[in-house]
């Protein structure tokens, strides 16, 4: 009985792992680019850079992380000085027995203080 325990929490702990090993790049590839686009927001809301050029920044960094997300689902707003950008997208995780798909939503607006 002890050696089935111990080969169970063996088991349970090598899934933890796996399932960690493919799950947390995900959810760091996300942290960074919700860090991109604070970036992009706050170096922008005081220069003319134009919505499709923050757009393109903020692709090439998504293709960087490979981050399934295409220009057109990047929404960049300018208003007066306030600028915004958001997107959503899904990323599909094979786990065995349970694959998943985690759904993100990084957005980010700064207002200027002028």
């Amino acid at each position: 009985m002890k050696t089935i325990r111990a080969l169970l929490a063996i088991f349970l702990l090598v899934a933890g792992i796996y399932a960690g090993y493919k799950i947390v790049p995900v959810y760091i590839n996300n942290y960074q680019l919700q860090d991109a686009l604070d970036e992009e927001v706050k170096l922008n809301t005081y220069t003319l850079k134009s919505e499709n050029d923050m757009r393109q920044s903020i692709y090439k960094k998504a293709q960087s992380l490979d981050i399934p997300v295409t220009p057109e689902q990047i929404e960049v707003k300018r208003a007066g000085n306030t600028v915004s950008i958001s997107t959503q997208y899904t990323m599909h995780v094979d786990l065995p027995l349970y694959p998943l798909d985690l759904t993100f939503a990084p957005s980010s607006k700064n207002k200027s203080v002028i």
